[in-house]
């Protein structure tokens, strides 16, 4: 889980940073870059996304692919540190279920509701 929680803690901090963000986008695709070097891309093909990224400052790279079938998400990736993981979410009702294997390959589960995740 540690992977894909700095992938998307990582995709957080490049939107929510106090770091100016620039980003153009054409159609399915999107870039961004910020004021010290960092940036991602998007790219949307239907039920499927593609996600980049780049630190600015170590030089290091994650990467994120993720497709969506009904009330079910498939994703993998690939950390920073180079580790992969992988992730499937899916929806039922007012819960999510999370299952996967994280970038040191340690499996997981959650389940996620209003009240929070366990």
């Amino acid at each position: 889980m540690k992977g894909l929680i700095c992938t998307a803690g990582l995709l957080l901090l490049l939107l929510s940073s106090t770091a100016s963000a620039i980003c153009t986008s054409s159609g399915s695709f999107k870039t961004c870059t910020d004021n010290q070097g960092n940036s991602y891309t998007v790219q949307k093909f239907g039920n499927q996304t593609y996600m980049t990224g780049n630190n600015g400052r170590t030089g290091s790279s994650w990467s994120s692919n993720s497709t969506t079938i009904g009330n079910t998400t498939f994703q993998q990736g690939r950390s920073a540190d180079g580790g992969s993981w992988n992730q499937t979410i899916q929806n039922i009702g007012n819960t999510q279920y999370r299952t996967g294997t994280d970038s040191d390959g340690n499996s997981f589960s959650t389940t996620c509701n209003q009240f929070g995740c366990n």
